[in-house]
């Protein structure tokens, strides 16, 4: 079932948007070469903790996961492609993309008494919490001509798509845009992996596909006022096939090319549509 969020629910959305976008800025700009995944993974779980707000990753668990994500942060390296735990703590060197994907609930409690209690934050109250997610793939010091062109062209497939989301256009307008400027720029969109809807949970219904699908499918849903949605284009250099690292968590390109990876939250607006998680 898709979730349609109230202007209130969206408003409190944009809020948390706003602060974890302050939160990657932050993050970004400690990339450089000899800092270590480590050290973004617990700056990550400060500044969060700082706003008031609970890392929406860590402790994750999915359907088909027997244990939970270990980290607040995935942080994705060359031919990751997304999910990379950030502990173990890896060093980053000259010339390596890194994707860093985080999520946020905000705020975690609606007020003292119940965090004291342990209950879940209550959703009718201003105070009540909500998921946002974004991620930014970055250079790490000088990269080649070809990861920067993936890092632009991947930046700007996010761009296409979001100009798509209004209400009366489609999925696969969404997934038509990215996956035809991908291609004409010689790389490719994974196909085993896609957006999500975004607000009362971590992972909502619809799925977004970055590629193009069936205009009749019973997948291919109408966009209406309310929607919030993570769209999330995962590109590759080479094929797009992929598969699962030896940790289970980490998904990597099967040829062993570069990938890069962009995300934004995006809300349906009456009159077209709003970044929630703008840099």
């Amino acid at each position: 079932m898709i979730i349609i969020k109230t202007k209130k629910e969206i408003a409190i959305m944009r809020k948390g948007g706003k602060i974890l976008a302050g939160i990657l800025k932050k993050l970004i700009n400690e990339v450089n070469p000899g800092i270590t995944t480590g050290h973004l993974e617990k700056m990550a779980c400060d500044l969060i903790k700082q706003a008031g707000g609970r890392p929406s990753f860590k402790g994750y668990k999915s359907m088909h996961d027997a244990q939970g994500f270990p980290t607040a942060l995935c942080t994705s390296i060359n031919s990751e492609i997304v999910h990379a735990p950030a502990i173990p703590s890896r060093r980053l060197n000259a010339g390596d993309i890194i994707d860093i994907d985080i999520g946020m609930e905000y705020p975690i409690f609606a007020s003292l008494n119940e965090a004291m209690a342990g209950k879940p934050a209550n959703r009718d109250s201003e105070m009540g919490g909500y998921y946002t997610d974004m991620s930014v793939t970055a250079p790490v010091g000088k990269i080649s001509k070809e990861a920067k062109k993936l890092i632009n062209v991947t930046r700007k497939s996010l761009e296409l798509a979001i100009k798509q989301v209004k209400p009366g256009n489609s999925l696969n307008d969404i997934g038509r845009a990215i996956q035809r400027y991908v291609e004409l720029q010689g790389f490719s969109v994974v196909r085993d992996l896609v957006g999500h809807g975004v607000g009362i949970a971590v992972h909502e219904e619809p799925q977004v596909p970055n590629y193009e699908i069936n205009d009749n499918s019973m997948d291919n849903v109408i966009l209406k006022p309310g929607m919030v949605i993570a769209i999330e284009p995962m590109v590759n250099v080479g094929g797009w096939k992929v598969k699962t690292a030896d940790d289970g968590f980490t998904i990597v390109t099967v040829d062993g090319s570069l990938s890069a990876h962009f995300e934004h939250t995006v809300a349906v607006m009456e009159k077209g549509c709003e970044v929630l998680t703008e840099l």
